[in-house]
């Protein structure tokens, strides 16, 4: 049997399978593809041969294998993909999402569930309510869910008790009453034997509702986004020739037309829609989901990631907002900690400022948290480099979401939904000093740096900081050390020695370092700073050739022997706890500007390698006059141009 033909003009239907391990996800959407004539014959043919290999129900033709096409899935028997399929009634067409059950893939759930108008939520009529079905409810509800059919499933497990089944209803519908639902609907069903899924069952005659099917049927779709203020994220700035530009994108909400006037966010220009280009032809006017270009009347300053936008109801925009996160991934959130954003079609460094509160999925009551591990759900506030056009998302779930991706992976690690901007971050804005960087970089004679020397306790970062400060400063150059130790005792004397706690040291460093570089000098900066990540942030806080990383490269080994401090005799003892090296990690930098050697060469000749390559960089890059280099004794009062 082949499916129908007949699919046109009937509303669409977008919903997800949600629950824990084996609650009978991909079986049920099997069974709903079988039921509506959605497998092809020879689909059928290779799914009775794949039941023959992979099948876990004896005989019969096991229908969760239309859904689990990875061959990793077969092997195990569970769903690690969100698989995508498409079916249709007379009445209606679906697109459903089966979406993995295991903890481990929540990520992906959350990815299925953010496109979906309805979750079908599944529970094992012997087990009942379990911590993924909790968690999978509540971001079900964050994700702008509203409308549930709880589908309590394998029911002919449990001899199609009723009186299980109103027990699950009843302990669901408590958990639920904190969440976002307006509608929650349950229907007892088995669906391997298609008992209330397509057809009423005979087994259940106590039961009166409607079957899965119908009920997805007469649910309400989604609201509807063209209804919503326009929104256009600018994925392409479309310049082909000079005598064209246009900006391309997909419209996420609203309708757009010939002539309309819109604003471009974040800047708040406005300019009037000259003409709406597809591939085919010019179009009059444009709705929610059509990719467009469009052309403006006048030449105005648009990059990818902006927004074009109704001025009659703009876009927010701030550099500090409140979001709730979804932690995907492996490693901890920390606060403080840089990571990349994609807010629409743009992407900005952002870091999470402070964590509110973390959610305990089984009681949804809120827990003071000082990070986010995997699959952990919180509110947060978090800081952008930039400020970013966005909707709460409980307003527009395309302009309101973002994920969060790490540095040096590139690998997401949390998608976000934005609450609402922190409105003092609109009025919060840099000063013009009246002495800038340049101006007390001239008046010094010397060009300003961060000199930054990173590595184990013990391996001499602070004896190589303080011989090549005195030989700067005896050389004329203005300088100043900044020591782990000293800042200890003051300015990060509030923090320990997690990792949160380093993340945020070096950070408050950081800030401090580029302070002393606005101010001219060569600041130099003895930190463990055991964090890539953090690493590289400061790198970012100045100007491209400002940060110079210096790695004291001394074997592990050779610290815990030399142990100037007797700490790391405490550490190996345990009375030390997260002390690098030992029970906390230290990433070695992968391409330092300097590295040194620390057993091959004294203290005097690992200094004087340092200003050999400062001297080599300066004739190098070219630098001009009144940039003594480091280390000489020449000096000029001419500006460094």
């Amino acid at each position: 049997m082949a499916p129908s033909s007949s699919r046109q003009d009937r509303s669409l239907l977008r919903f997800l399978t949600c629950g824990s391990v084996d609650d009978g996800k991909s079986t049920l959407i099997g069974r709903l593809l079988h039921e509506t004539a959605a497998i092809f014959d020879d689909q059928m043919s290779a799914l009775r041969r794949d039941s023959r290999v992979h099948g876990t129900v004896g005989e019969e033709i096991d229908l969760a294998l239309l859904m689990d096409g990875l061959e990793a899935e077969r092997q195990q028997g569970i769903t690690i993909d969100v698989a995508y399929r498409f079916f249709a009634t007379p009445r209606r067409s679906f697109i459903v999402a089966d979406t993995p059950g295991h903890e481990q893939y929540t990520r992906n759930m959350a990815t299925g569930a953010s496109t979906a108008d309805l979750a079908v939520l599944l529970v094992d009529a012997r087990k009942g309510l379990l911590v993924q079905t909790r968690r999978h409810s509540y971001i079900c509800s964050l994700l702008g869910i509203r409308n549930v059919i709880l589908a309590v499933n394998k029911m002919d497990l449990v001899d199609f008790d009723q009186d299980r089944f109103t027990a699950i209803v009843d302990d669901y519908t408590r958990f639920a009453e904190a969440l976002s639902f307006t509608t929650i609907s349950a229907i007892p069903l088995s669906a391997r034997h298609g008992d209330n899924v397509a057809s009423r069952s005979l087994n259940m005659a106590w039961y009166s509702g409607p079957t899965l099917l119908a009920s997805l049927e007469d649910a309400a779709a989604g609201v509807d986004a063209a209804t919503a203020p326009f929104r256009l994220p600018v994925q392409w700035v479309n310049r082909p020739d000079t005598d064209f530009r246009g900006f391309s994108g997909t419209v996420a909400s609203g309708r757009l037309a010939v002539g309309d006037t819109v604003a471009i966010a974040p800047s708040g220009t406005t300019a009037t829609v000259a003409r709406i280009v597809t591939a085919d032809a010019d179009l009059s006017d444009a709705a929610a989901g059509d990719a467009v270009t469009v052309v403006l009347d006048r030449e105005i300053d648009i990059a990818r990631g902006d927004m074009l936008v109704s001025p009659g109801a703009p876009a927010q925009t701030a550099d500090q907002f409140a979001a709730h996160v979804v932690w995907m991934g492996e490693n901890p959130m920390l606060p403080g900690r840089s990571y990349l954003m994609r807010a629409g079609m743009q992407w900005v460094p952002v870091s999470i400022t402070a964590i509110k509160h973390r959610v305990d999925v089984n009681t949804l009551s809120r827990l003071a948290a000082t990070q986010l591990e995997l699959n952990d759900v919180g509110m947060c506030n978090l800081a952008s480099a930039r400020p970013i056009a966005f909707d709460p998302y409980a307003e527009n779930r395309t302009t309101g979401s973002f994920i969060i991706v790490d540095r040096f992976s590139f690998a997401t690690v949390g998608a976000g939904m934005i609450d609402f901007p922190l409105r003092r971050a609109t009025n919060i804005r840099r000063e013009a000093l009246a002495v800038d960087k340049a101006a007390h970089a001239a008046a010094l004679g010397q060009k300003p740096l961060i000199l930054w020397l990173t590595g184990l306790s013990g391996s001499g970062k602070s004896t190589i900081a303080k011989a090549l400060e005195r030989r700067l400063y005896s050389a004329g150059q203005h300088t100043y050390m900044l020591d782990g130790d000293n800042l200890r005792h003051g300015l990060n004397r509030d923090l320990g020695f997690t990792e949160q706690d380093r993340v945020e040291n070096i950070r408050r460093v950081g800030e401090v370092a580029r302070l002393f570089v606005d101010a001219g000098l060569i600041v130099i900066c003895s930190f463990i700073s055991p964090f890539k990540a953090e690493r590289n942030m400061i790198r970012e806080l100045v100007d491209n050739d400002e940060f110079i990383e210096i790695f004291v490269d001394t074997p592990l080994d050779v610290c815990i022997a030399r142990d100037p401090k007797g700490l790391y005799a405490k550490a190996l003892a345990g009375q030390l706890v997260n002390f690098t090296g030992i029970d906390s990690p230290y990433e070695k930098p992968d391409r330092p500007d300097i590295r040194l050697d620390t057993t091959a060469a004294s203290v005097d000749e690992l200094v004087e390698r340092i200003l050999d390559w400062l001297a080599d960089r300066q004739r190098t890059t070219g630098a001009h006059a009144g940039d003594a280099p480091p280390g000489s004794s020449e000096r000029t009062d001419q500006p460094d141009t």
